[in-house]
């Protein structure tokens, strides 16, 4: 197998529409060799814990409403090609994502990651729903077949909120500035949602097609 690291924050719709164009390459090559691996990036780190107004977040990120409205236009646009079905009216605000990427942590353990991962995208751009809630995660993890009880005492907790942050941290020394950033067999990075026929072609070139 190798090694295939995501880097990836669940409310970068850049990461979902990655995420969708490898799975789409997965399908097509069935026998692909790749592990996959979810880290975390927050593409906000000095979000406050209660999230902001997405509007007001939006324009000061893009410098006033008509670049907003650019940037998250050239999002669905990019989504409707690939058959993915955002409702970005339905987000009111951007969470603060550290106790999301928590869950996608413990989700490893037991084998659970791109389940997780995937329903909090689908929470987000599909549903609207705030996936810094405690109770949202603990439906996400109970719909994944894990432990909502255990997952709502660990929320409550600080448990390994300390190692969410060094693995962010060393993403950033590791040179990741942005995601979605895909790392091949921890050597060759892959930035920016890549369509689906590159990928086609690294498992091509990994198995020797």
């Amino acid at each position: 197998m190798v090694k295939l690291n995501l880097f990836s924050d669940p409310i970068c719709p850049w990461c979902y529409i990655g995420y969708t164009e490898l799975t789409r390459a997965l399908a097509e090559r069935p026998k692909h060799p790749f592990d996959l691996e979810w880290l975390p990036f927050q593409l906000n780190p000095e979000m406050p814990a209660e999230g902001v107004d997405r509007r007001a977040y939006l324009e000061a990120k893009f410098g006033g409403k008509e670049g907003a409205v650019k940037a998250y236009g050239q999002v669905s646009e990019r989504a409707e090609e690939i058959g993915l079905d955002l409702d970005l009216s339905s987000i009111s605000r951007t969470p603060n994502t550290l106790d999301a990427h928590r869950l996608i942590h413990w989700s490893g353990v037991e084998g659970r990651q791109t389940p997780v991962a995937t329903a909090l995208f689908r929470a987000y751009f599909n549903e609207g729903r705030d996936i810094s809630e405690h109770e949202v995660l603990a439906d996400i993890a109970d719909g994944a077949g894990m432990d909502a009880a255990l997952i709502l005492r660990l929320l409550a907790s600080d448990a390994d909120k300390d190692e969410i942050l060094q693995k962010d941290a060393m993403a950033r020394e590791m040179g990741v500035q942005a995601v979605p950033t895909f790392v091949v067999a921890g050597q060759h990075a892959v930035p920016g949602a890549q369509p689906s026929d590159l990928w086609v072609k690294v498992i091509d070139e990994l198995v020797g097609a």
